[in-house]
């Protein structure tokens, strides 16, 4: 599985119910006498879940495609003036289609797990950073000894890069936390 956390399925979907003065989830008591009720809204929902997420993956999937045709088009502008402009804008706009297939892929482990999985959601903003990085570093280089300009651009890379930190470390702790044991509600 690519998702290793998105492995296992809920067991019984929550329902609210108040106690005291705030609200719990307490799981769905099927054998109640609002039981076939409450598993047909179950089922109802879930299946219009799945209608708007099969919906998000196929705009996906579309804007996937127009993005790989336009970076071919562009790859195909870098033959008209050889220079650093036309190839970050290749990179950039490849980048940008690895974020839309990172997308589809936790829509795909969301609908296939019925539960959000977050590792998806890290890796975007760890490709979405690095790609600002780049547009920033070639317009970094462009005003070098612009004075402010320049060190805003800087300073927006720097706290870039601690954001790819922050959330590889995330990624990394999530996995460490996966491949623990299941605690017992005994300990």
């Amino acid at each position: 599985a690519r998702y290793p956390q998105a492995a296992t399925r809920r067991a019984a979907l929550p329902t609210p119910c108040a106690v005291g003065s705030s609200a719990m989830m307490a799981p769905v008591d099927d054998d109640g006498p609002d039981g076939g009720r409450r598993r047909w809204a179950d089922r109802s929902l879930e299946g219009i879940e799945d209608v708007v997420y099969i919906g998000i993956a196929v705009l996906l999937a579309a804007a996937s495609i127009v993005l790989l045709v336009v970076a071919v088009d562009e790859l195909l502008d870098v033959f008209d003036g050889l220079g650093a402009e036309p190839m970050v804008e290749v990179l950039d706009t490849l980048l940008l289609l690895f974020i839309f297939v990172e997308l589809l892929s936790a829509v795909r482990a969301t609908l296939a797990t019925r539960a959000l999985v977050a590792e998806p959601f890290l890796i975007v903003g760890i490709i979405a950073s690095i790609k600002e990085i780049v547009v920033l570093s070639v317009k970094a280089a462009e005003d070098v000894g612009g004075g402010s300009k320049f060190s805003d651009q800087l300073w927006e890379i720097g706290v870039l890069g601690v954001v790819i930190l922050l959330l590889g470390v995330t990624a990394w702790l999530l996995r460490l936390k996966e491949r623990e044991p299941e605690e017992s509600s005994s300990s």
